[in-house]
């Protein structure tokens, strides 16, 4: 029997959004509360759905990072995953990894955040990862996004795209916000919400 189960990661997996923590992290409390006031307008923007969520966080992104060098970047978000990343997580997302893992699902965390916080985390924990891609020029960042946010329904593409979804028996997909709907959908069994 072929097990596979989808987790959504900033909210699901972990009790704040993972950006915004790492952001805190790798520039300081000053720095990221001076910042999103900055970036005030944009935030509403997209809460009332007139930003779309990559435009939004592109322009945080930008804010924050555009002409990083990708190198010192990836520093940062490998000290957040050794520090402040298991903080965020919640036990029973963890617990429910662990009871799949030992059933025999294969375990794959598809995420909007960025691989270059999450991928040293999920390698870890022996969890595959289907997550948004950053831009880099000349080993810098551009503070964008390569190709599409995998948020909605890009994270049913993305998922299709890597796995032939024919071939499991079982496919468990979990998620907490609107953003998950279509990975929602592909599940033999949805947990919306489940560890709150």
């Amino acid at each position: 029997m072929k097990r596979i189960a989808f987790f959504d990661f900033d909210g699901t997996i972990t009790i704040k959004d993972s950006l915004f923590e790492m952001i805190k992290h790798q520039k300081g409390k000053t720095k990221f509360f001076a910042g999103l006031l900055i970036n005030a307008p944009v935030l509403i923007g997209l809460k009332v759905k007139l930003i779309s969520n990559q435009r939004a966080k592109e322009q945080i992104l930008k804010y924050f990072f555009r002409g990083a060098e990708l190198s010192a970047f990836q520093e940062g978000c490998d000290k957040f995953v050794t520090w402040r990343l298991p903080l965020i997580v919640r036990p029973g997302a963890l617990e429910e990894i662990s009871k799949l893992k030992e059933s025999g699902f294969e375990i794959v965390v598809v995420s909007a955040s960025a691989e270059n916080w999450i991928k040293k985390w999920a390698d870890q924990m022996g969890l595959g990862l289907i997550s948004t891609q950053l831009e880099t020029t000349g080993n810098k960042l551009t503070g964008k996004i390569a190709g599409k946010n995998c948020n909605g329904e890009e994270k049913a593409l993305r998922i299709r795209a890597a796995y032939n979804l024919d071939e499991f028996d079982e496919i468990y997909s979990y998620g907490d916000s609107s953003g998950d709907n279509h990975m929602l959908a592909l599940g033999t069994k949805a947990f919306y919400q489940p560890f709150r």
